[in-house]
C-alpha cells in the first residue's frame, strides 16, 4: 500500500508541516506538503491523491471549507482532520462534511501513522471516481436527482443537503421500506468502522429528518430495537 500511496499534508505551520511529512515519508509513504488549499489543488491537478491530512485552523480557506469543497468535487479521497481544537462540535462538523477521521494536536506520531494506515485500509476500495449519474428518485411528491444532488420538495422548491445527509438519503432511497440498523447506515454511508464517530450518524439522521418532515407524514421511522425505516415508496425515473 505504501509504495503507491500519495498523501497530501495540508498544514499552514511551516514548522509542523515538514515534521508530519517527514514522519510519513520515513514510514514509506510518498508525501506532498501543502501550505493551503491552493497548493493542494496544484498537487491534485498532477496526480491522484490517496489521502489528505488536513489542518482545520488555517488562514484564508480553512480546513472545513477545503473538506466541503473536496467532497462536492468529481473525485473523492479519504480525509483525516488534524487540529489544535478538540471540541466535540468540531469533530461532528468535520465528519458531517465527510472527514474520515479526526486527530487533535498535540498527537503521538505513532497514532497519526496508525490512523493513516487504518483509514487507507478502510477506504482503499471505496473512494473511486464516481460514475456519471442522472438517476431521478421520486418519493412522496419529492424528487432527488442523484447526479446533481438536487433535492426538491412537493412544491418544487430546492432543499439543501450536506454531503453526509445526501449519502444517508441515498441509502434510504436505495433500500426503501426496509429496516436498517445503525451499523448498516454507517457502513453504507462512509464504508468505515463505527469508531470513533459512531454517534455522528445520529446527528445526521436528526438533521435529515428535520428537512424531510415538512412533508405530511414522517418519512424516516424509528423501529424499536431494530433501527430505521424509510416509509415512502420510491420510484426510479
Amino acid at each position: 500500500m505504501t509504495q503507491t500511496t500519495l498523501i497530501a499534508v495540508v498544514e499552514d505551520d511551516p514548522e509542523i508541516r515538514p515534521l508530519i511529512a517527514g514522519l510519513l515519508q520515513r514510514e514509506g509513504f510518498e508525501v506532498v506538503a501543502c501550505a493551503g488549499g491552493k497548493d493542494l489543488d496544484r498537487a491534485m491537478a498532477h496526480r491522484r491523491v490517496d489521502l489528505v491530512i488536513l489542518d482545520l485552523m488555517m488562514p484564508g480557506e480553512d480546513g472545513l471549507s477545503i473538506c466541503r469543497r473536496l467532497r462536492s468535487g468529481p473525485l473523492a479521497m479519504p480525509i483525516i482532520m488534524v487540529t489544535a481544537k478538540g471540541d466535540a462540535v468540531d469533530r461532528v462538523i468535520g465528519i458531517e462534511l465527510g472527514a474520515d477521521d479526526y486527530l487533535a494536536k498535540p498527537f503521538d506520531p505513532r497514532e497519526l501513522v496508525a490512523r493513516t494506515r487504518a483509514v487507507l485500509r478502510r477506504t482503499r476500495d471505496t473512494y473511486l471516481p464516481p460514475q456519471p449519474a442522472a438517476r431521478l428518485y421520486a418519493f412522496a411528491g419529492w424528487t432527488l436527482n442523484a447526479g446533481s444532488r438536487r433535492l426538491t420538495n412537493t412544491q418544487g422548491q430546492p432543499v439543501e443537503l450536506t454531503g453526509a445527509e445526501f449519502d444517508l438519503l441515498m441509502v434510504f432511497l436505495t433500500h426503501p421500506q426496509r429496516v436498517l440498523n445503525r451499523d448498516q447506515l454507517l457502513d453504507w454511508t462512509r464504508r468505515r468502522s463505527a469508531m470513533p464517530f459512531d454517534r455522528a450518524i445520529d446527528v445526521q439522521l436528526s438533521r435529515l429528518r428535520r428537512k424531510l418532515d415538512n412533508a405530511e407524514s414522517e418519512m424516516i421511522k424509528t423501529v424499536r430495537g431494530g433501527g430505521y425505516l424509510f416509509a415512502p415508496a420510491v420510484e426510479n425515473l
